[in-house]
């Protein structure tokens, strides 16, 4: 047996889940303190910088 769907309540239930998404995608990006954001960059940084460095010269 099919089960039957109200098209309104889906879209809503979607657009919830949408946003709710995306406030958890914000919180991760956002909801980190200041020191915690530096050292992630620092860290990035230097990967970086390492990479660069060991890259043949063409």
């Amino acid at each position: 047996m099919t089960r039957i769907v109200n098209l309104r309540q889906a879209r809503k239930q979607r657009a919830r889940d949408d946003k709710r998404a995306k406030g958890d995608a914000n919180a991760a990006r956002f909801g980190e303190a200041r020191s915690e954001r530096l050292t992630r960059q620092a860290e990035a940084d230097r990967a970086e910088r390492i990479h660069q460095a060991h890259k043949k010269d063409e």
